[in-house]
């Protein structure tokens, strides 16, 4: 088991995350930078955790790049946060316990809003409403989020290809996973304010609208997408 976290200069909140992870699980982190230069790497290291820095950029590829090293490390199971102190850690075993004990092979942890219904701001969850209908349109089942706190078996995330190295990188596992027949967990989890900084997508009205019509379409891209293998869940990877 491994935990990814895209940290783009979150060195405000990044002490808090990494304060809450549950125990053992600090060890089996990748925080992944944008640059050798955000001063997020210097606060992680300082907290004994470890860093990477993406390649190329992007959420998703910075997911991506760490997903790759938990492969490395030999994970099996691989996990997803942002570093932004809006996902609380203290949900991360409700989010794998459905792969755990064998009942998915994707874990969503869908956001919960009642606390805090302002912690993402209106336009944003409109955002997320509209991209999250459309792909539950295409797959034929309601998708009640596109959250960055999820989990998925590590062999079943290499076979699934993934491209979309921006704001899709969830859109397509999602899609791309029910395309393969990979059960779905949808785990709800609570979500609080940020630990200061701005997000890159819900951050402004514009950007949102950029972000959701990228992510509209991206559903459409790979709504006819097939796996090599006839048996995601039971390929070995080849990296």
């Amino acid at each position: 088991m491994a935990l990814v976290i895209p940290a783009s200069h979150e060195e405000t909140a990044i002490p808090a995350v990494l304060a809450e992870l549950p125990p053992g699980l600090r060890e089996h982190t990748f925080v992944v930078l944008a640059s050798p230069e955000d001063p997020t790497g210097a606060v992680v290291a300082a907290h004994g955790g470890q860093t990477l820095v993406q390649r190329r950029r992007g959420y998703g590829a910075a997911c991506w790049e760490g997903a790759l090293a938990a492969v490395d490390a030999g994970a099996d199971v691989i996990a997803f946060m942002d570093g932004d102190y809006s996902d609380p850690p203290g949900f991360l075993p409700l989010v794998l316990d459905p792969i755990l004990h064998g009942q998915a092979e994707l874990s969503l942890g869908c956001r919960d809003f009642s606390g805090f219904p302002l912690a993402l701001p209106p336009h944003a969850r409109l955002g997320n409403a509209l991209v999250t209908g459309v792909t539950s349109l295409i797959l034929q089942r309601r998708i009640h989020d596109l959250p960055s706190m999820k989990a998925i078996r590590a062999l079943d995330l290499v076979r699934l290809d993934l491209q979309e190295m921006t704001y899709g990188f969830t859109v397509e596992m999602i899609v791309k996973a029910a395309r393969a027949g990979l059960r779905l967990a949808q785990v709800p989890v609570a979500y609080r304010p940020r630990l200061g900084g701005e997000s890159k997508i819900s951050g402004s009205v514009r950007g949102t609208i950029g972000a959701a019509w990228k992510l509209c379409t991206c559903p459409l891209r790979y709504a006819l997408w097939r796996p090599v293998l006839p048996n995601v869940a039971g390929a070995e990877p080849s990296l």
